[in-house]
């Protein structure tokens, strides 16, 4: 099993407009993929975060959706449209393997 867990610090001033976005391009995804991402903010530390989280059976099961997604044109429509409300460059990315 392959966890994927991105996160991303929200600009100053934009935490609704963010969260509204996190919400409205996972349920896109599953929409497209069938893959669902969680949505969550932190409990401890920086609370202008928001980070989405989902599992794989597998790398390369990870790595077809995230093809799919990379040739769908309608999400990169709705990434650059939601990108203001985000620090740049602030994305971090992490992948876990269960045991």
């Amino acid at each position: 099993m392959i966890t994927f867990y991105r996160r991303a610090d929200i600009a100053p001033g934009k935490v609704p407009d963010a969260l509204a976005f996190a919400r409205e391009i996972s349920a896109y995804v599953e929409k497209s993929t069938g893959q669902v991402l969680h949505v969550g903010v932190p409990i401890g530390g920086n609370p202008n975060r928001v980070g989405w989280s989902t599992s794989y059976e597998s790398l390369a099961a990870m790595e077809a959706q995230q093809t799919k997604m990379l040739a769908d044109k309608k999400y990169w429509v709705m990434i650059a449209k939601g990108a203001d409300n985000f620090i740049a460059g602030s994305v971090h990315d992490e992948l876990w393997r269960g045991v």
